[in-house]
């Protein structure tokens, strides 16, 4: 059972872009993708939305989510959100075992 984060980072003046593109440029971003039940942590940014970029951030179970809560990375993720300014909401989704279902899975081209 697999846990999403969607982290929503919004700010001012494309502080959130500068933000995450910090994470990756100092690798941050890399050090948590290398945390044992890392599944995924990407940014994507709505088309919509300039000032928000979002973070997909997906780990294997609770354990696996709070070491990384517990992780030196925590401290470095909070300066770089008080040096950006920036604010978060949070969705939080924990995966289907079944996976999807044929008839979702049929309007899906892979």
């Amino acid at each position: 059972m697999a846990i999403t984060m969607n982290l929503y980072y919004t700010g001012e003046n494309g502080a959130a872009r500068r933000f995450a593109e910090e994470m990756e440029a100092t690798g941050t971003a890399d050090q948590i993708r290398a945390r044992e039940g890392n599944l995924c942590y990407r940014y994507f940014q709505p088309l919509d939305d300039p000032e928000t970029v979002l973070l997909i951030d997906s780990w294997s179970d609770q354990a696996a989510l709070d070491a990384h809560h517990a992780s030196p990375a925590m401290a470095t993720i909070a300066e770089l959100r008080d040096k950006y300014d920036l604010h978060m909401r949070a969705e939080r989704y924990v995966s289907d075992d079944a996976g999807v279902p044929d008839h979702d899975a049929a309007f899906l081209r892979e």
